[in-house]
């Protein structure tokens, strides 16, 4: 596989909003299938497997499996390598820029 074809995955996987919302729910600690499953009611369970298995073929997520338990980790490097290749360190400096601007002209706290 190329990194295109990585690359490509990641941002497939990232363009669902739901699947962004699995994962941010994956940021404070890992969670099982079930404690995903419950925080999207509106989704079937099986709804919810196929999305955790997009984020894991684009390993965006790596699931550790204890008996019939799947305890769903976040794995940041595809995002951090997508981050250094888009952004990189000439731009991040432009980009941090324009982040304290925006904030400065809608009246809230840089962050």
């Amino acid at each position: 596989m190329s990194s295109t074809d990585d690359s490509d995955r990641i941002f497939k996987a990232l363009a669902d909003g739901r699947r962004r919302a699995m994962l941010d729910l994956l940021k404070d600690h890992p969670r099982t299938t079930g404690e995903i499953a419950t925080a999207f009611p509106a989704l079937h369970r099986t709804t919810v497997m196929q999305h955790l298995g997009v984020l894991e073929a684009a390993d965006l997520i790596i699931v550790e499996r204890k008996g019939r338990e799947r305890i769903n980790h976040l794995n940041p490097l595809p995002i951090h390598d997508i981050h250094t290749r888009w952004i990189g360190e000439y731009a991040a400096l432009s980009v941090q820029n324009l982040s304290v601007f925006k904030a400065e002209l809608e009246g809230r706290p840089p962050r």
